[in-house]
């Protein structure tokens, strides 16, 4: 078995051609394991956020397993089942009790579809038919679908697709950079929906806590702006909690730490914990209500939507979180790790902001010639984070926004709930040594360079 595999050698599209990735042949906690045997420490949930209870935890196993062998599918069109009621009564009582419906999918970018989809139908049920815009923060990422795709304003991301992409409206986001108060999004709000009409807009749509801009969240000023806005202008507002839903940021979802109450809500990811795909999309009483008084159809389906055997392991998963007091724990652990993180990385001068909820972190870089500024587009340091992380045996997740133009590179960790103290403290260590040889590396080719602009 080949402990990399690289374009030429396989069969499969990869997702850069250029890139020769790590062949992974299992999983133990938080642990992989390559064919050739190197050992990486997994300070981001699989890569994606996902593996929120590490690998090969038994009991989720055993549930998958137990399903699998009384039926796995069947579709949802036609039949109900028990594990997706047991699921959808659990995920009401347990994550989230404000919430009066569910509607199961596959992933993230369906559960966000889904969310625009259902947001528009309650307009359109309601007699209101001429609201369809959405409005959403642009440092964003919403999933890969032309939908979903449309709800970001990157153009890192759009490019080529944007002929595709429906006309929503953006705005920039809250940073200390740029809006540290959270007036000036109000007020950017304000301009857009004079602009468009209000009458035209369906949904607000963001991450309360977001994962594009790691562990990031405006401030309350904003929030009481937004709920305001809403009120007076009859949109909704749609909580993308794909990545910050079932217990990342210490709370099980991370509306429950802000001044605001979304209408519509989507799950996944930790929902799954990585062991069968499966996301969600809640919604309050006026929602289902409003189709309840209308058509009394909600007209949208995915293959495997609330299937039995994915839905058996969102059980067990939801059991194991219980059982453990995970998101208790995540809540309790979390601000020390934030700050052993800090400290771990005080005098890596790229480094201009450690930010952290729960288990999910931020790490904001800068160029060290000023403190401030983004770091050179072309010098993608996101990408250097991670090869340098690997090579140090850790596996990070950072994003490229240099080019988009409100934000710079960023790095995201988010442990799986179940790391250890010890385990935790060996994720900074490792991270802060990767970082600081991504510091050398940097301040010898910005040597080289002009200097920038201040908050260029």
């Amino acid at each position: 078995m080949l402990a990399t595999v690289r374009s030429d050698d396989t069969s499969v599209f990869p997702r850069s051609l250029d890139l020769a990735y790590p062949n992974v042949e299992r999983g133990e906690g938080v642990w992989l394991a390559t064919t050739d045997g190197t050992r990486i420490l997994d300070a981001s949930s699989g890569g994606a956020m996902v593996a929120c209870l590490g690998y090969g935890v038994q009991e989720v196993i055993d549930a998958a397993a137990s399903q699998a062998e009384r039926i796995a599918y069947m579709y949802a069109h036609h039949f109900s089942n028990e594990p997706q009621e047991r699921l959808a009564e659990r995920v009401i009582d347990v994550v989230a009790p404000q919430m009066a419906r569910v509607r199961f999918v596959s992933g993230g970018s369906e559960a966000n579809e889904t969310a625009l989809r259902l947001a528009r139908s309650y307009h359109a049920e309601r007699g209101d038919s001429n609201r369809w815009r959405a409005i959403s923060p642009a440092q964003a990422y919403h999933g890969s679908t032309m939908g979903t795709l449309a709800l970001s304003g990157r153009r890192a991301l759009q490019d080529p697709l944007s002929p595709y992409l429906a006309d929503y409206a953006h705005l920039s986001p809250s940073t200390w950079r740029q809006d540290p108060t959270g007036q000036g999004a109000l007020d950017e709000l304000d301009r857009v929906l004079e602009r468009v009409g209000p009458e035209t807009v369906a949904a607000f749509f963001c991450e309360p806590v977001s994962a594009a801009l790691p562990a990031y969240s405006p401030p309350d000023l904003f929030w009481h702006g937004l709920a305001e806005r809403r009120e007076r202008h009859g949109f909704l507002i749609c909580f993308d909690e794909i990545v910050t839903g079932v217990g990342r940021v210490g709370s099980w979802l991370a509306a429950h730490q802000l001044p605001i109450e979304p209408d519509i809500v989507s799950l996944g990811k930790g929902l799954g914990a990585g062991y069968a795909p499966l996301a969600a999309v809640l919604c309050r009483q006026h929602v289902v209500t409003a189709i309840e008084q209308g058509s009394r159809q909600f007209d949208l389906g995915h293959t495997w939507d609330g299937a039995p055997l994915p839905c058996a392991v969102g059980l067990a998963v939801l059991d194991v979180i219980l059982e453990r007091g995970l998101v208790e724990r995540v809540r309790r652990r979390g601000p020390g790790f934030r700050d052993e993180l800090e400290a771990a990385l005080a005098g890596v001068e790229i480094v201009r902001e450690v930010r952290g909820r729960g288990f999910l972190f931020g790490v904001e870089l800068v160029d060290p010639r000023d403190g401030a500024s983004f770091l050179p587009d072309e010098l993608d340091a996101a990408s250097l984070v991670d090869q340098t992380a690997l090579e140090h045996g850790l596996l990070v997740t950072s994003t490229h926004s240099t080019a988009d133009g409100y934000a710079g590179d960023q790095v995201l960790l988010a442990p799986a709930y179940v790391s250890t103290d010890p385990e935790l403290q060996e994720m900074a260590d490792r991270f802060a040594e990767a970082l600081r040889d991504v510091d050398r590396t940097v301040k010898a080719t910005l040597s080289r360079a002009p200097r920038p602009g201040v908050g260029t």
